[in-house]
């Protein structure tokens, strides 16, 4: 059995845009809050938080406004131990702005980023020294659909075969159908997504873009090429489609406050355990518990547990693992 593919060694680039985030707080629907809660949310700045909170060399590329939510972003992603030196700061554009809207069935979003900053991101972004110089560099599917630049961006990122481009690159599809509203997510997402090393998607998501039938199989035989495939089945478990062949490791149960951000969290605890050259099982594994940390919050970024407990927990056995909170 060859050694399993793995990204070099380095820092990490996660691309993509993050605004200015209100919430009820308390949780609450949006039509009854007297307060709202001020706090940064996007899917790739989430993704480089919970790496540096691995103690992964990462930086986060993109533009904000040269507003006061703008700075509010930057500082906050930094604050994080995420490199922002590289953010640019557009005089003409706002920075993006979401408003949660919790219910018991489920939390809504609303999305005010038309004309944002990030928006006007175009692939001369990956000629910078945070890309030039990264063993990994992390997209997902929202940003190709914010403009027709942004999805140059990705696209040029996506260019080259893999193996043949100076950085591996993950995926995460991430559909957002609102972002999608001229039907293309499907065809668009399927073809970024096979050009990529490593691709996270929910089995919800993959049955919406592609199919209501689909197994997690039957999503690896769509995307046969990455070198790695995690398709997340909730509650359930997540299985990684590899060269060494198939993991599914089960999720453990967690009380969830809020489900946003949870994805994010689990791409980036397994990206980790990859860049450290752990297991697959071990990474998946590393994944769950840094979703359950966003679970657990209203935010989009909480706690990991300590070093002692999360060893602890990744030492458990298969048994021990699947019996964990059931």
């Amino acid at each position: 059995m060859p050694d399993p593919w793995r990204p070099a060694p380095g820092p990490v680039v996660c691309v993509g845009e993050t605004m200015a985030a209100l919430a009820p707080d308390p949780p609450s629907p949006l039509l009854d809050a007297a307060h709202l809660r001020l706090s940064v949310a996007g899917a790739e700045s989430n993704v480089a938080m919970y790496l540096a909170d691995h103690g992964i060399p990462v930086a986060w590329l993109s533009a904000l406004g040269d507003d006061p939510l703008g700075h509010r972003v930057r500082a906050t992603v930094a604050a994080a131990g995420v490199d922002v030196s590289q953010v640019r700061t557009d005089p003409h554009r706002p920075t993006g702005l979401l408003v949660k809207d919790p219910a018991p069935d489920g939390t809504r979003v609303h999305y005010y980023r038309r004309g944002s900053a990030a928006s006007a991101l175009g692939p001369e972004a990956l000629d910078g020294p945070p890309v030039r110089t990264a063993s990994l560099v992390h997209l997902t599917g929202i940003t190709p659909a914010l403009s027709a630049s942004c999805r140059q961006l990705v696209t040029r990122a996506l260019a080259d075969e893999p193996g043949a481009r100076p950085y591996a690159v993950s995926f995460d599809v991430n559909h957002r159908a609102a972002l999608w509203p001229d039907g293309s997510a499907p065809a668009v997402l399927r073809e970024l997504a096979d050009r990529a090393d490593i691709v996270f998607v929910g089995l919800d998501e993959a049955q919406a873009l592609w199919g209501e039938r689909l197994t997690s199989a039957d999503v690896r035989a769509l995307l046969p090429r990455p070198h790695i495939l995690v398709v997340k089945d909730g509650a359930n478990d997540a299985t990684a489609f590899t060269g060494e062949g198939v993991h599914t490791v089960p999720t453990p149960r967690v009380t969830v406050v809020e489900a946003v951000g949870a994805g994010d969290a689990f791409a980036a605890g397994f990206l980790a355990g990859l860049l450290r050259g752990t297991t697959t099982t071990r990474a998946l594994r590393l994944g769950h518990l840094t979703a359950a940390s966003a679970l657990r919050v209203t935010g989009d970024h909480g706690p990991l547990p300590d070093p002692q407990e999360m060893e602890a927990l990744l030492a458990l056995s298969v048994r021990e693992w699947a019996e964990q909170g059931r």
